[in-house]
C-alpha cells in the first residue's frame, strides 16, 4: 500500500503544480454560483429559486463537465508515461502494474474529489449565507449527495481514461478517443435513445426502455440527483423514462460503482498485457 500511496501523492503533487486543482475548483465555483442565481433568468427571474431546481441544473452542468475533465486529466496517464520513457523506469522498481494503475487512480481521484468539494461547496456556502429562509438541512443533504455522485461520475470516466490510455500507443490517439467517448456518452447516447422512442414505434418493449438508461453512466448520475425531488416528475427527454425504472436509489449508486469497477478492471487487463 505504501507504493500505491507514493504514486498517488506524486499524481496529486503534479496536479497542484500544474494548477489542475485550482482551475477546476474555480470553474466549478463560478459556474455553480452563476447557475444558483441566474439559472432562471430565461423565465424572467434573477436570484436563488429553489434547492431542487438548483441541483437539477447543477447536475446537467456536471453531466457535461465531469466526464470531460476526468478524461482530460488522465487520458495520457499510461501512454504519456510510455512515450516519455518514464513507464519503463517505473517498471524497473519493485512495483506491480496494478499498483501503478491504482496509485494513479487514487491521485487523480483526489484531485477531482477535492476540486468538486471546494467548488460546489463554495456555492452551497454562498446560498446558506446569502439566501434567507433557506432550509439549510435540505440544502446540505442535496449538495452532499450531488458532490458525492459527481465525484463518483468523475471516477467512472477516470477509469475509462486509463482504459483508453492502455489501449493505444500514441497520446494523440488517446486524446481523440477520449473526445469521441465523451461525445458518445454525453450527447449521442441520449439522442439515439430519443430516436428509438420517436421512430421505433413499439420496436422495443416499453418495460425495456428505462433499463437502457443504466447503460450510460451520465444518465445514472442524473437519475440519482433527480430522485427525491418533486421536480423529477417534470423531467424532460429520456430522463422522463427514469420514473418508470423499478429500482431504488441505492441500486443507481451501485450501478455507477459497477461501471467504475468494470472500466478499471479492463484497464488493468490491457495495461498488464502492454509491451513497454
Amino acid at each position: 500500500m505504501n507504493a500505491v500511496w507514493h504514486i498517488a501523492r506524486k499524481e496529486l503533487a503534479d496536479g497542484l503544480r500544474n494548477r489542475w486543482l485550482l482551475a477546476i475548483s474555480l470553474l466549478f465555483a463560478l459556474l455553480a454560483v452563476g447557475i444558483a442565481w441566474f439559472g432562471a433568468a430565461a423565465a424572467g427571474q434573477v436570484g436563488f429559486t429553489s434547492i431542487p431546481a438548483t441541483i437539477v441544473s447543477l447536475a446537467s452542468l456536471a453531466t457535461f463537465l465531469m466526464p470531460l475533465i476526468a478524461l482530460l486529466l488522465a487520458y495520457d496517464a499510461i501512454v504519456g508515461e510510455d512515450e516519455g520513457g518514464t513507464l519503463l523506469l517505473l517498471l524497473t522498481y519493485p512495483l506491480g502494474r496494478g499498483q501503478i494503475l491504482l496509485g494513479k487512480f487514487l491521485g487523480h481521484g483526489m484531485i477531482l474529489g477535492l476540486a468538486t468539494l471546494i467548488g460546489f461547496g463554495c456555492a452551497a456556502l454562498a446560498i446558506v449565507l446569502l439566501v434567507e429562509d433557506v432550509n439549510a438541512a435540505l440544502l446540505l443533504w442535496a449538495f452532499a449527495r450531488f458532490i458525492l455522485s459527481a465525484t463518483l461520475l468523475g471516477l467512472v470516466f477516470l477509469a475509462l481514461a486509463y482504459l483508453l490510455s492502455s489501449l493505444v500507443t500514441e497520446k494523440s490517439s488517446a486524446a481523440g478517443l477520449a473526445l469521441g467517448v465523451w461525445f458518445f456518452f454525453v450527447l449521442v447516447f441520449d439522442l439515439a435513445l430519443l430516436g428509438v422512442l420517436v421512430l421505433g414505434k413499439g420496436a422495443l418493449s416499453p418495460e425495456l426502455l428505462p433499463w437502457l438508461l443504466l447503460l450510460n453512466p451520465t444518465d445514472v448520475f442524473r437519475l440519482i440527483n433527480l430522485a427525491g425531488f418533486e421536480s423529477s416528475g417534470n423531467a424532460l427527454g429520456v430522463m422522463a423514462l427514469g420514473g418508470d425504472l423499478p429500482v431504488s436509489p441505492a441500486w443507481l449508486w451501485l450501478c455507477l460503482l459497477a461501471w467504475m469497477g468494470l472500466f478499471l478492471g479492463l484497464a488493468y487487463l490491457l495495461f498488464r498485457k502492454r509491451e513497454v
